[in-house]
């Protein structure tokens, strides 16, 4: 019994200790790597540089904070989220989040987010918060799919031309599309605000009874706050359309601001259904959004140093903040740590 104790604690302090520091020093390297092997690289470090300074740097600097505006309405979707099993300060949401972007970086589609933010929660939460996150990821997905609809529809009916098209997908492909994503985006509908029915259904399945401790809590999950959680994921769509903007004006990308707009959901609808490696998602970003802005504008250098900055902002700034958060984390706590700093 004695050396069972022994065995546990000497594991504890491996993982508090020594597991941190190796996750911190790997999450820097492969951070670095992802950055320097990016196309366009330079030309993005030297339009930063140029937009600091000028008339209309102000621009830059309110992408910079609104930035801080986007995780801080995701930081309040997940403590939203997590109050059912364990109440969160918001600063410790803050970070979580932020620790979710280090590892989402290094994960395909950025699945590795859900485990960054539930080493936050106390040792028996945190696969309950991992069914909690996911329904904060679909209500994202919800958004973005019905705004990149209408994005399309828009595309389709007042920009397409005999004489401008997408490049590899015809009139009749786009509106087959447009109906496939329809109806997927009415089954995700469905499937958000009957979350506690469809719990309660799967819970039957023999093979999953035994783990129903784990999504118990969707099933307390009333309209309201579904709703509340959409607006707020509605909200955070926003702010990303609005860095856009604000960049592509910029880089001298010249377009009304509602064709810009509807460019920039069907270029986040892109982003949320072609799966990627984070190595090539800027890559990914680039090409869709000279597709795409290029039916508007012929700055195809702007189109694409917007992409590259609202990367580097959007989501290697705050893994490498999330990287450093990392260190500071205990993966077990003692029985009187609480979880409000």
């Amino acid at each position: 019994m004695y050396k069972n104790v022994v065995l546990k604690r000497k594991q504890k302090i491996l993982l508090n200790y020594i597991v941190g520091p190796v996750a911190f020093v790997f999450l820097s390297i492969s951070i670095y790597k992802q950055v320097t092997q990016q196309p366009n690289l330079p030309h993005a470090w030297r339009a930063i540089e140029q937009s600091l300074t000028g008339f209309e740097s102000w621009r830059f600097y309110a992408v910079l904070l609104l930035m801080l505006v986007n995780w801080g309405i995701e930081a309040k979707k997940w403590q939203i989220l997590v109050t059912g099993i364990q109440q969160v300060s918001f600063l410790r949401a803050f970070r979580a989040i932020f620790t979710g972007q280090a590892i989402a970086l290094n994960t395909l589609n950025g699945v590795g987010e859900y485990v960054g933010r539930v080493v936050y929660l106390e040792d028996g939460n945190r696969l309950r918060g991992i069914a909690l996150s996911i329904v904060g990821s679909l209500s994202q997905i919800i958004v973005t799919m019905v705004l990149g609809i209408v994005g399309l529809i828009y595309i389709r009916f007042d920009v397409l031309s005999a004489t401008r098209h997408l490049e590899g997908l015809s009139i009749f492909w786009l509106n087959g599309l447009m109906y496939a994503l329809s109806g997927c985006t009415i089954i995700f509908i469905l499937i958000y605000f009957k979350l506690s029915w469809l719990t309660q259904l799967v819970e039957k399945i023999p093979f999953v009874a035994k783990y129903t401790f784990y999504i118990q809590k969707l099933e307390d999950f009333h309209w309201k706050e579904l709703t509340r959680i959409l607006v707020l994921s509605f909200l955070r769509y926003v702010v990303f359309v609005v860095q856009y903007l604000l960049l592509l004006q910029l880089f001298k990308v010249d377009a009304p601001w509602w064709q810009l707009a509807s460019m920039v959901c069907v270029l986040f609808l892109v982003l949320a259904v072609v799966p990627t490696i984070p190595i090539a998602e800027l890559g990914l970003r680039g090409k869709a959004s000279q597709l795409l802005f290029g039916l508007l504008s012929a700055n195809t250098l702007g189109i694409l140093f917007t992409a590259a900055i609202i990367w580097l902002i959007n989501r290697v700034i705050p893994a490498v903040a999330g990287s450093l958060f990392i260190l500071g984390i205990r993966i077990f706590k003692k029985q009187n740590e609480t979880e409000t700093v």
